[in-house]
Formats: C-alpha cells, sequence, structure tokens
C-alpha cells in the first residue's frame, strides 16, 4: 500500500527554512563584544536552535560573566534588536525550501513554523517566508520551555488539533531534533551549521532541494515503522 503523508509537518525556522543562523552569529558576535569579549566557536556551536534564556546562560558564561537577571534582559534585547535589523537587510533561502512548502502546502497538508525564536522577529521573518504557508505559528516566547525541551511542538499540534506522534517535523540542529523527538514527532533533519547524529526517530537529508509530497510519505513511513 502507498504509505499515507504525516498528519501534519512541523518546520523549524533558522537554519531549516532560511539560512539565519549565519545572520545569528553576527549578532551574537556583535552582542559579545559589547560586552566586551570574544563569542567562542564552541559556545556558538551551542547556542545552535537554542531558546533566548539558554542563549544567554551560554553567552554569559562564555564570556565569564555572572549570570546577572537583569543584566541578560538588557543583553537579549539588545541581541534581537541587533538580529531584527539583520533580518531587515534580507534572509535567504535554504536550498529548496521554498519549493518544498509550495509543494507540500499544496497538497492542503496542515503545516506549521515551530521556532525558538520569538514572536517579533519570527514576524520580521515572515514578510521573507510568507504567513500563507502555515496555518499556525509557535514562537519561542510563547511556550513555558523553549526547544530543546518538547513544548513547541506540542503546543504545534495541539492548534493544529492534530497527534503530535502523527506528525513530521523538519529541523537542522541538534537542539530541534531533540525537542522534536522528546515530544513524539518523527523528524526529517537536514543539517546546516552543525552536525546531527543519526537516530531510529530521524531521517537525514543533505537538503530539502528536490523534497516532495511522495518523499514525505516514505520518510514519514520509515520514522514511524522504527519506533513502532
Amino acid at each position: 500500500m502507498r504509505p499515507e503523508l504525516p498528519a501534519a509537518v512541523l518546520w523549524d525556522m533558522d537554519g531549516t527554512l532560511v539560512d539565519s543562523e549565519k545572520v545569528w552569529t553576527i549578532s551574537l558576535q556583535d552582542t559579545a563584544r559589547k560586552l566586551g569579549g570574544e563569542l567562542s566557536a564552541a559556545a556558538r556551536e551551542a547556542m545552535v536552535g537554542s531558546n533566548m534564556a539558554r542563549t544567554m546562560d551560554l553567552l554569559f558564561a562564555d564570556l565569564g560573566l555572572p549570570p546577572d537577571p537583569d543584566h541578560q534582559a538588557e543583553t537579549a534585547a539588545y541581541l534581537s534588536a541587533r538580529t531584527a535589523e539583520l533580518f531587515a537587510e534580507g534572509l535567504v533561502w535554504r536550498p529548496g525550501a521554498h519549493a518544498a512548502l509550495t509543494e507540500l502546502r499544496a497538497t492542503g497538508l496542515p503545516m506549521a513554523l515551530v521556532t525558538n525564536t520569538e514572536r517579533d522577529l519570527t514576524e520580521s521573518a515572515l514578510d521573507v517566508i510568507g504567513r500563507h504557508f502555515f496555518d499556525v505559528t509557535v514562537c519561542g516566547d510563547e511556550v513555558p520551555r523553549g526547544k530543546p525541551d518538547p513544548d513547541p511542538y506540542l503546543r504545534a499540534a495541539e492548534l493544529l488539533g492534530v497527534p503530535i506522534e502523527e506528525c513530521l517535523a523538519v529541523e537542522d540542529s541538534p537542539t530541534g531534533t531533540r525537542a522534536a523527538e522528546s515530544a513524539g514527532a518523527a523528524v526529517l533533519v537536514v543539517p546546516c551549521e552543525t552536525t546531527v547524529e543519526p537516530g531510529p526517530a530521524r531521517v537525514l537529508r543533505d537538503s530539502l532541494h528536490g523534497l516532495t509530497p511522495d518523499e514525505v510519505r516514505i520518510v514519514y513511513d520509515r520514522v514511524a515503522a522504527a519506533v513502532r
């Protein structure tokens, strides 16, 4: 029998749909310099896919600064503002992402954007990506805990009215992959800035180029069969 499509596809944003991790690298480096230091490569890698609170913890630890809540809040505001400036200069699609969104949307399949990025910045990115692709969007400041916790993916499935166990998440980072898997979703991983190891609940792909509804069926069926 022909494999079924998942109940919904849940898309990560940064590094998956748009090449914004490079933008975040610039804004994070600028923020570190504002704090009087330089961001290490190891700390930057650990931040990929992370939420703002964890990013601040990693940044302050990397620079040897005490984790002062007020100082971290001020720094987070600066980081968000600097990133918004860079987003406004334009975002670049990841290879094949726009075509994949278009083909899957044409099937009528429910789709959600699930990101650790806060709502204000996500709205700026959606001006480039296109709101019409998504039935719902879930941002990092709209759930109790962001990725790598499962809350964003669980909330997206709840809003769509579908079981998370019948969803396929599309991710690029270890952080996002852990979040989707711990929520119970199958995961299609397209690494961008960091390496993601293989696992039973995930299928790795080099890019989104050429991704079709038929392949989504096959990927979802393969992962679902592996974890049953």
